[in-house]
């Protein structure tokens, strides 16, 4: 993105001042201004919290504070992500966590707490929600806004309201966010990269084909690293070649995809910000501490991921027809297995049972460092489980289930456990 020049308008995004003719604020002397030409006009915004997992840990705990951060589980597991200090030394999410260390052995790691991040995301989305109801979450620490016609509410130009909101999450949240004003969602995702973290940046329309033509073409949304060497190949390694092709020939070469990337190309995008995203599947996954290739093992994990599964189905109200075993050996291997249902399902016994029948066909020796379950084609919970005459033990099963449910959520999730648990619990020593 270009310079602007002082003469453009724009604010202090620390007292919100507007921009006088020098750097710094005229007010109260901050160097933080935002300046451009149509900061007054643009409305569509992506916020990001700034190395999510990581700043709410440091939030809690302030000798944290200059310290490079890792979040992640044990040497076997990957990072979930970093702070900016472990990102200087080259660590970065979903990174192998030996690998992450190696480069920055200083680094403390902290196990996530899902729990606690989760909260923080709820009050951050709460603030969001409470500028525009047009907020479309992309995960706990992301989403799309859409201030357009918010302005008279507020009493003021998007661009302001999404810099007061800013500021609000550090006091009162205790992290910091990253904004990207612009025309629509690919140009606002694209800014609020630019200047992280604690960044506000602002991508224009005009300017949007002149910054996007330099940049290689796996810049653009949704070309992977295979397309991306297939439109190399074909003699297109920049955005800047796409924008000189016509429209009709990368849609003769690619199909529907070719339209999509010369529009991308030249900065347009006519995706909607919308509210509601449908929930397509729900996991859990573990990676262990040493290679497992006994089944014992195996199914006692996958049973804690299926009751896993089956709370967050059970909290959201919803079930789902195919079940999938994931598996990834030590060599790094994926496998996924599934099973379609004849019908839905959110009982923690069901998906481990049919994911178990997975488990043992894929039980031949060799040694697993990852185990995960999932299940897809989501609906209504109300239409799950319905009895079965040809298993009439379901219907126990569903009410026992139901029943342990209870004692948990009363006395905690080790209030009771299925007996397959026994063993794992002996070792223990519980």
């Amino acid at each position: 993105m270009t310079t602007q020049p002082h003469a453009l308008p724009g604010f202090c995004r620390d007292c919100l001042a507007d921009a006088g003719p020098g750097p710094r604020c005229v007010r109260c002397g901050s160097p933080r201004m935002v300046r451009h030409a149509e900061i007054d006009t643009l409305c569509l915004a992506h916020v990001d919290c700034d190395a999510f997992f990581a700043s709410v840990e440091k939030r809690d705990n302030p000798e944290l504070a200059d310290v490079p951060v890792i979040i992640g589980g044990g040497k076997r597991g990957v990072v979930a992500t970093a702070c900016y200090i472990a990102r200087i030394h080259g660590v970065r999410s979903a990174m192998p966590m030996f690998k992450a260390l190696q480069l920055c052995p200083k680094a403390v790691v902290i196990a996530p707490n899902l729990e606690k991040y989760r909260k923080a995301g709820r009050e951050v989305r709460a603030m969001m929600q409470a500028l525009t109801p047009l907020v479309e979450p992309l995960s706990i620490d992301e989403a799309f806004l859409d201030l357009s016609g918010t302005q008279a509410l507020h009493g003021q130009p998007p661009s302001r309201t999404l810099a007061r909101f800013a500021l609000e999450v550090e006091r009162e949240v205790g992290i910091t966010v990253s904004v990207g004003l612009a025309s629509n969602k690919f140009l606002a995702k694209t800014a609020s990269d630019l200047d992280k973290p604690r960044g506000f940046s602002v991508l224009g329309q005009k300017e949007a084909a002149a910054f996007l033509a330099p940049r290689p073409v796996t810049f653009l949304w949704g070309v992977g690293k295979a397309f991306g060497d297939r439109l190399t190949r074909d003699g297109f390694s920049t955005i800047g070649d796409l924008q000189r092709a016509e429209a009709s020939d990368l849609a003769r070469r690619y199909g529907a995809e070719g339209l999509r990337i010369s529009r991308l190309a030249h900065g347009v995008d006519h995706r909607p910000v919308k509210p509601e995203r449908v929930v397509k599947s729900v996991s859990a996954e573990t990676t262990f501490e040493s290679d497992i290739a006994d089944l014992r093992p195996l199914e006692q994990t996958l049973y804690k991921l299926a009751e896993e599964v089956s709370a967050r189905l059970k909290k959201g109200q919803i079930a789902g027809r195919t079940v999938t075993l994931k598996l990834k050996s030590a060599d790094f291997r994926l496998r996924t297995r599934a099973r379609t249902l004849d019908n839905s399902t959110c009982l923690a016994s069901r998906i481990y049972a049919e994911a178990h029948d997975l488990l043992v066909r894929e039980t031949d020796g060799t040694r697993y460092r990852l185990l995960g379950v999932g299940v897809s084609e989501l609906g209504p919970a109300t239409d799950a489980d319905p009895a079965d005459l040809l298993d009439d033990g379901l219907g126990r099963r569903k009410a026992a289930e139901a029943a342990m449910d209870l004692l948990k959520a009363k006395f905690g999730p080790d209030a009771v456990s299925h007996g397959i648990m026994i063993g794992a619990q002996r070792r223990k020593g519980r």
